[in-house]
């Protein structure tokens, strides 16, 4: 029989997913704005923003994932702690994404419960490989993310200011959670481990571009 509180920690996680996967997100923060009026798109240029927020909110629903199962397996309290606030930070994104894809007229992945469900079982592995592992994953995750925004925002029409906003804030959030689990102590992964981690993303960001 589980103990009341290692219940409660696989309550708390399914909760977040049915959350993540099929309720609207929340934010606690307000959308971020630029200060320009961006221009109106082409109907190319709104097509290929849409499909690149599409791919940011598919890594927000990995990122709900990854955390939720690294909080999940941890014993160390305030790692759990650590993770669980990285993951309320990680709701803001979420919700940012899936109000511009709304607003550019745009969908959410339908491979959703697909990416949710592999960057948690990711998640449950590093996290039983030890907490430095763990954060180490935190870390080359985060830096990888960070990397792809900044792809993004080269790829993003100039004009289209307010998707613009919304990337550069969730880069600087994300290497920020990256610097953070360096200094909780992460390891550095093998670099075959790196590689096979920027393998995957590309296979995620280009399917979840087109579906």
């Amino acid at each position: 029989m589980l103990q009341p509180r290692i219940k409660d920690a696989y309550l708390i996680a399914a909760d977040r997913a049915l959350r993540t996967l099929f309720a609207k997100p929340h934010a606690s923060l307000g959308c971020p704005e630029s200060v320009e009026r961006g221009a109106e798109l082409s109907p190319a240029q709104n097509e290929h923003a849409a499909a690149l927020m599409r791919v940011n909110h598919v890594g927000e629903v990995c990122a709900q994932a990854l955390y939720t199962a690294q909080a999940l397996t941890t014993p160390n309290a305030k790692l759990r702690e650590h993770f669980q606030r990285a993951c309320a930070e990680e709701t803001d994104h979420l919700a940012w994404t899936e109000q511009r894809l709304q607003e550019l007229g745009g969908r959410t992945s339908l491979l959703n419960p697909l990416w949710y469900a592999g960057a948690f079982g990711i998640g449950l592995v590093a996290g039983r490989l030890g907490d430095a592992v763990s954060l180490g994953f935190v870390v080359e995750t985060e830096t990888q993310v960070g990397a792809h925004l900044d792809s993004h925002l080269a790829e993003l029409p100039a004009q289209d200011h307010a998707s613009r906003a919304i990337v550069a804030q969730m880069r600087d959030d994300e290497l920020r959670h990256a610097d953070d689990a360096h200094h909780a102590g992460a390891a550095t992964l093998p670099q075959p481990v790196k590689a096979l981690m920027q393998a995957a993303a590309k296979v995620m960001t280009t399917v979840a571009y087109r579906i």
